[in-house]
C-alpha cells in the first residue's frame, strides 16, 4: 500500500476544519433582531429565531451556500458568552464567524410584522387563534406586512459584502388561506412554530413566507461576493458492514451526499522523545468511500475501491 505523512493537527474548535480542501462557500445565519417591532404583540414569541429558521430552510434547500447547524452556531455563541444586543454588529458577527469557521455570518433585523386591521385581535402577533376549520376568521378585509433586512459580513474584514430585503403583503378576508384549519388555542407565548402549516395558512404567515423568499433570492443573487473556504473533513470510520461504511462525522462538519473520502490507516505514530507529544502519524491509503446520507452527526458511504475498511481508520478529504 502507498504511504503517506500526515501531520496530527490539534484543533481549538470543535468543528474539524483546516484550510486546503474542498471549497464552500459556509455561512452562519445569526436569530434576526426583532427589538423595533416587540411591542406590536403581547407574549415572548422570538420571530427572530423563527424567520433566522425559515431563511436557512430556503438556502438549504437552493444549495448554494453550506448553512452550519443551529446546535453548532448555539454551541459557539453560548462559549463565547456573545450577547444578544451586539450579535447585530458586523464587528462582533466577523468574530463569531471565525470561531465558527465560515466564509460569512448572515445578520438581518425585522422592520414591519403585523396587521392593520386591529378587528382581527392580532395586536401584531397576539391574542388568540379560536376555533377555526373553514379557511376564514373574521369578517372585515386585512393587511399583513412584514419586512426582513439582511446583511452578508465578511468574517475576516466585518466587511458588509451584501445586503437584501424581504418585503411582504397578504391582502384579503380573515385569517386563515382558503382550506385553511386548526384547533382552538391562544397564541404569542413562544411555542408557535413558523415553518408550520397553520401559521403559513394566516395572513401573517403568508406575509413572511413571502419576505424571506424575496431576501433569500437576493441573498441567492449576492453568493458571488462571498470567498468561499477551503475546508478538510477529518473524521473516523465507526461501523463497517461489507461495502457500507458509517462515518463519526455529518453534515455539521460539511459533509454532503455526493462527497468522495479517503480512508487512511496509522501504520506508524512518531513521538517527541522529550515530551511523548505526537508529531506525526505515517498513515496508508485504504481505500475510497462516496457519501450516500448525511445527518448532523454521522454519515453513510460505499466503499467504491480499496481494501478493508476497520473501525478507526481515519476519514480525510480527498
Amino acid at each position: 500500500m502507498k504511504k503517506t505523512l500526515c501531520t496530527s493537527i490539534l484543533f481549538a474548535c470543535f468543528m474539524p476544519l483546516i484550510f486546503g480542501a474542498s471549497e464552500k462557500k459556509r455561512v452562519a445565519i445569526l436569530n434576526f433582531d426583532f427589538g423595533t417591532v416587540h411591542r406590536w404583540w403581547s407574549g415572548d414569541w422570538d420571530i427572530g429565531k423563527g424567520i433566522a429558521d425559515l431563511v436557512v430552510t430556503e438556502l438549504v434547500k437552493d444549495g448554494t451556500y453550506s448553512v452550519i447547524e443551529r446546535k453548532a452556531l448555539d454551541a459557539v455563541l453560548a462559549e463565547q458568552n456573545f450577547s444578544n444586543s451586539n450579535r447585530a454588529d458586523a464587528t462582533s458577527a466577523a468574530k463569531i464567524g471565525k470561531v465558527l469557521g465560515v466564509s460569512a455570518i448572515l445578520v438581518g433585523s425585522i422592520t414591519q410584522f403585523g396587521t392593520e386591521d386591529k378587528g382581527f385581535k392580532l395586536g401584531g402577533i397576539g391574542g388568540k387563534w379560536g376555533g377555526f376549520g373553514g379557511g376564514k376568521v373574521g369578517t372585515s378585509k386585512g393587511i399583513a406586512n412584514v419586512v426582513i433586512d439582511a446583511r452578508l459580513v465578511d468574517v475576516n474584514t466585518a466587511e458588509v459584502l451584501a445586503v437584501a430585503t424581504g418585503k411582504g403583503e397578504s391582502s384579503r378576508s380573515g385569517l386563515l388561506l382558503e382550506g385553511g384549519g386548526a384547533g382552538g388555542g391562544g397564541f404569542g407565548g413562544g411555542g408557535i412554530d413558523m415553518g408550520s402549516k397553520n401559521f403559513e395558512e394566516t395572513i401573517i404567515g403568508e406575509a413572511t413566507r413571502l419576505a424571506v423568499q424575496v431576501v433569500s433570492k437576493e441573498l441567492i443573487a449576492a453568493s458571488g461576493k462571498v470567498v468561499a473556504i477551503k475546508v478538510e473533513i477529518r473524521g473516523m470510520v465507526a461501523d463497517v458492514d461489507g461495502k457500507n461504511i458509517i462515518l463519526n462525522v455529518g453534515s455539521s462538519q460539511g459533509v454532503k451526499v455526493g462527497d468522495r473520502v479517503k480512508v487512511l490507516r496509522v501504520a506508524r505514530t512518531v513521538k517527541d522523545p522529550a515530551t511523548g507529544k505526537v508529531l506525526r502519524e505515517v498513515t496508508e491509503d485504504v481505500g475510497e468511500v462516496e457519501i450516500t446520507q448525511a445527518d448532523e452527526g454521522s454519515s453513510t458511504g460505499n466503499m467504491l475501491s480499496g481494501g478493508e475498511v476497520k473501525v478507526g481508520d481515519l476519514i480525510r478529504s480527498q
